[in-house]
């Protein structure tokens, strides 16, 4: 809070949100392009990405699983969409 000059938690929340969706744009812009590590590894790497964003979204999903984690695991692996 005090890096960022603000004094209210929720200014707080909304700036690491900014700093989240930032940061996602950041690594699907640099997922496009052409590098030398295998790719089987960046999709890795976004794939754990992808399940700490799942996890700890709004809350703690991994401590305290609720209705969004559960419906989320059902969305990707029991219902996911056909290919």
């Amino acid at each position: 809070m005090k890096q960022y000059g603000v004094s209210d938690e929720q200014e707080t929340i909304d700036v690491f949100n900014k700093q989240i969706v930032d940061s996602w744009k950041d690594m699907n812009e640099e997922f496009l392009r052409p590098t030398s590590m295998p790719m089987p590894i960046l999709v890795r790497i976004v794939n754990l990405t992808r399940v700490v964003d799942l996890l700890y979204k709004k809350d703690d999903g991994y401590t305290h699983v609720g209705k969004v984690m559960k419906d989320g695991v059902a969305c990707y692996f029991i219902d996911p969409a056909p290919l």
